[in-house]
């Protein structure tokens, strides 16, 4: 077809008369919602607590202001506040720079809200609502949005825990995430005997696995997530679902603040036990010919001309996701990885630190993701630090070369 403007388009009264368009109609809305009574760990406690644990939310002008408000209400939340600006669908998103959940920006008229209601919990979802933001109070009593891999972490946490309280654990319970998101799962996963596995970045690969655990019965899915704020915690959706995750977050929310901490106190409990994680993300555009081939030459580096030591720690794995192999510094035994080929590259060190490489699919960019493990936050905080110093200098170094 040369011109697809062409297609005569039928009559919509016809087409519904012969069945060829069928509206989709409250139905499947409450299909749904039913479906999300099983996200609750614990609706005893929810019960609790739920007509006095206050909410703001926004749906930074996108489709989730019915469908989370509605799942809230359902499972017992009865104090949600909308930001009444950020209510409405607004194809300029005209009250933000950017409508995205993981920026502070995002979240200036919610803060505003939560600061004039005392609010418990802040929550951001993306306009499609398969992203969700989280703000909360930290130790200096101000409004602090998470971090994608900082929520994964403490979701985790708390499903394994009180499930495992509840005896509700499925067999051969797994985790799934992406190979850029966070270690702190895997170590959370590991403390209580589960498997965690790695995805390439996309959530169609967590989808995909999900599928794979239903055909051969060997593994079941408990949660998956990636550091860029999608969570998935029941399976009848395969693919990121905002709305599941909004109503766990706040069931953990509720559940710090009945022990009388708040989830930010939460999450530095969880660093207790586990190790304190801190991950970061560095992005460089280079546009045009040259930036092809200055993202080609980057990446070339980095595989035919290893780093052997970066920041003082020596690389002990590396995972070319491109040749499927992964491969230890020490003794050279280089095996075989079962994922489909991408062009990443990810590097381990012997103090549990990692970086990876991943140039963009759809933009004339390359992404340096980081991860470090430390005994309290500013040592963390120090590690990765110097960790991205080391790492970009090289980088840009070669970007120079141009």
């Amino acid at each position: 077809m040369e011109n697809e403007l062409t297609v005569v388009v039928g009559d919509e009264e016809e087409l519904k008369a012969t069945g060829l368009l069928k509206l989709i109609e409250k139905e499947v809305d409450q299909a749904y919602i039913n479906q999300l009574q099983s996200i609750p760990v614990n609706q005893e406690m929810i019960s609790q607590i739920g007509d006095d644990f206050r909410i703001i939310y926004t749906p930074l002008h996108g489709t989730g202001n019915i469908p989370v408000r509605k799942a809230l209400d359902a499972i017992g939340f009865k104090q949600v506040q909308v930001v009444k600006e950020q209510e409405m669908p607004d194809s300029n998103f005209s009250t933000v720079t950017s409508p995205n959940p993981e920026e502070h920006d995002a979240f200036e008229l919610a803060i505003q809200y939560g600061e004039r209601y005392e609010a418990d919990i802040l929550l951001g979802t993306d306009p499609d609502t398969d992203r969700v933001g989280v703000a909360v109070r930290n130790l200096q009593k101000n409004f602090e949005v998470l971090t994608g891999n900082q929520i994964g972490a403490i979701l985790l946490h708390y499903l394994i825990t009180e499930k495992k309280k509840k005896n509700a654990l499925p067999v051969n319970a797994t985790v799934l995430k992406t190979i850029v998101t966070s270690e702190i799962g895997r170590d959370i996963a590991a403390a209580h005997g589960l498997e965690t596995i790695d995805t390439l970045t996309g959530f169609k690969f967590i989808g995909e696995k999900i599928k794979e655990f239903e055909e051969t019965k060997e593994k079941s899915f408990l949660f998956g997530y990636e550091e860029s704020y999608g969570y998935l915690i029941g399976d009848f959706v395969r693919d990121k679902d905002a709305v599941q995750a909004c109503l766990l977050i706040v069931e953990v929310a509720a559940y710090y603040k009945i022990l009388g901490m708040t989830l930010y106190e939460g999450l530095l409990s969880v660093y207790e036990q586990y190790g304190y994680y801190q991950e970061a993300l560095e992005s460089i555009t280079l546009k045009g010919k040259d930036g092809v081939q200055q993202i080609q030459s980057i990446m070339s580096n980095f595989r035919g001309n290893p780093p052997e030591n970066l920041a003082g720690n020596r690389i002990i794995c590396i995972e070319d996701y491109k040749a499927g192999t992964r491969s230890a510094a020490e003794d050279g035994v280089i095996e075989s990885m079962d994922l489909p080929k991408s062009n990443v590259l990810k590097y381990k060190l012997e103090d549990g630190s990692w970086f990876c490489l991943r140039p963009s699919g759809t933009e004339p960019k390359i992404k340096f993701y980081f991860g470090v493990k430390a005994e309290n936050l500013i040592a963390g905080q120090e590690k990765l630090k110097e960790l991205k110093k080391a790492v970009m200098e090289r980088v840009e170094r070669k970007v120079l070369e141009f």
